[in-house]
């Protein structure tokens, strides 16, 4: 390699193949006149490195494409350090291409490039792996901008609260995804300025419900402006009358589905609008019960608008939220529930509004499709992700063979970590197992780095994550990093482990 990390370049197209497909078989022959493939929609030009070569070609005989298509290595070793740069200067023929492919993790500006070559160049997935899906999905994956359940978000201690403090938390639920901030009322506890609470919230343009046991909070909130109140039973439906707030009825009586019909005859007769919440139970406290109470109130009343309080699973249950806010949601998309209420007081529960935001959006696009909420999109799986291994050991310690150079480069397979250069092949499933042996003892800054990157690789390999080294691990919408997204048209500076170290260390 030369000094600045490129591959010594190599004469193009001497071993360039074009790849046919027929329905018959696959042939491969090098470029000679009269050797064209046949009639394609599309043919496709495949730049890689020449580690990535041989699984490129498989990889694409094995999807069996409708498109024809050239595989070129264009003189370098690691695809992924493929600059546009480095297309511009060394790639000499297209090879009759309508478009051309680049390894994910190429940096550069590739509208400037196809702009240059007057053929429009993009990125693959970032991993060789993905390829199938990137062709089979690429025009299929529907978005994930329309959604039809509507997201109440409580603030549950609303009357200890100053009114500043509830704009704050009404705030970070709105750009979590909230569509309503519920105030929610507490026992035996006086709420003096819920309408001040009320009035500023609506300044800001929220929607507002109160939740409250009492009816005189519901008509407080109703007069003070509240869209909606939670909730109203058929013995207090007189508050509907006195306010123009929407009401959420639920049973007069735990459990008793009778009375819930009777409140929505009642507010049928008004010819008001009005949510109706079975409510959900606890586990081991009558869950089963009450998703059967769900489907019953939804065979009963097939258009009624309706609400599921999911707090009582997602905070009463010590588990990840981010699977149980999935499956409730996924039990409202098939009983047409349209609105939730969502909690967020325990810590472990502090990010279901956003979790629940995205649930909706991913449930929604697969209903809209007929599809399994599967492949749309992988922000549900904070823990572990479809594909965490790329390459195995075997592939590995190929790719380390044509190594020349003395960067550690750090991958994960199911056997555990590996980090190799040109002076060895290591692999443990305990990062302490390797500094033994990569000689960084008296390189601070060095030895820091590849403690960084073996933590996390170690993290990624436990819980059956992608790793990539310079990146940090993807945790799904559990957590958003500062700086989500990478500029794939600049190269990433240089890290502060990698400056001149100081004088008092030398």
């Amino acid at each position: 390699m030369s000094g600045n990390g490129e591959t010594v370049a190599q004469p193009v197209g001497i071993q360039t193949l074009r790849l046919c497909y027929n329905p018959n078989h696959l042939h491969q022959s090098p470029i000679q006149p009269g050797n064209d493939p046949p009639p394609m929609a599309e043919h496709i030009l495949f730049l890689t490195g020449k580690l990535a070569e041989k699984q490129l070609r498989q990889i694409l005989a094995d999807i069996t494409p409708e498109f024809g298509f050239t595989v070129h290595e264009l003189g370098l070793s690691v695809a992924a350090l493929m600059t546009a740069d480095m297309i511009r200067r060394r790639l000499k023929d297209t090879f009759g291409a309508d478009r051309v492919i680049v390894p994910g993790r190429c940096r550069g500006d590739l509208e400037q490039l196809s702009s240059d070559l007057s053929l429009p160049f993009e990125r693959g997935p970032d991993e060789l792996r993905d390829l199938p899906e990137f062709f089979g999905k690429q025009s299929k994956k529907p978005t994930l901008d329309h959604y039809d359940l509507r997201i109440f978000a409580e603030i549950t201690d609303a009357p200890r609260m100053k009114v500043d403090a509830i704009l704050r938390q009404a705030r970070d639920y709105r750009r979590d995804g909230a569509d309503v901030i519920d105030l929610g009322c507490l026992p035996e506890t006086p709420f003096e300025h819920m309408e001040q609470a009320i009035v500023a919230l609506k300044d800001e343009g929220f929607l507002i419900s109160v939740d409250s046991s009492d009816s005189q909070d519901l008509l407080r909130g109703g007069r003070a402006g509240a869209d909606f109140l939670l909730s109203l039973h058929e013995h207090s439906l007189w508050v509907a009358d006195e306010v123009a707030s929407t009401p959420v009825l639920i049973p007069a009586k735990h459990r008793d589905l009778d009375s819930l019909d009777r409140a929505i005859a009642g507010m049928e007769s008004r010819g008001r609008e009005f949510l109706v919440d079975p409510i959900l139970d606890p586990i081991h406290f009558g869950f089963a019960d009450s998703l059967v109470r769900y489907h019953e109130t939804r065979r009963r009343h097939p258009n009624v608008e309706m609400l599921m309080g999911v707090g009582n699973l997602t905070e009463l249950t010590h588990a990840d939220t981010v699977g149980m806010n999935a499956m409730l949601l996924g039990i409202c998309s098939e009983l047409g529930v349209r609105a939730i209420l969502a909690t967020q007081v325990s810590k472990h529960a502090c990010k279901a509004v956003r979790e629940a935001d995205l649930a909706r959006r991913i449930l929604f696009a697969a209903r809209d499709i007929g599809a399994l909420p599967k492949q749309i999109n992988d922000g549900l799986m904070a823990l572990h992700e479809r594909k965490p291994f790329p390459y195995s050991q075997d592939e590995l310690r190929e790719l380390w063979m044509a190594i020349r150079d003395p960067s550690f480069r750090i991958q994960i397979s199911s056997e555990g970590l590996n980090i190799f250069n040109r002076d060895g092949f290591h692999s443990a499933a305990d990062p302490f197992e390797l500094y033994p042996k990569l000689g960084v003892e008296h390189d601070g800054g060095h030895a820091f780095y590849l403690g960084v990157e073996l933590g996390r690789a170690q993290i990624a390999w436990q819980l059956g994550k992608r790793y990539n080294q310079d990146e940090p691990l993807n945790w799904g919408c559990a957590y958003e990093p500062t700086n989500t997204s990478v500029d794939p048209h600049v190269y990433k500076p240089a890290g502060a482990t990698l400056g001149k170290p100081r004088k008092d260390s030398q």
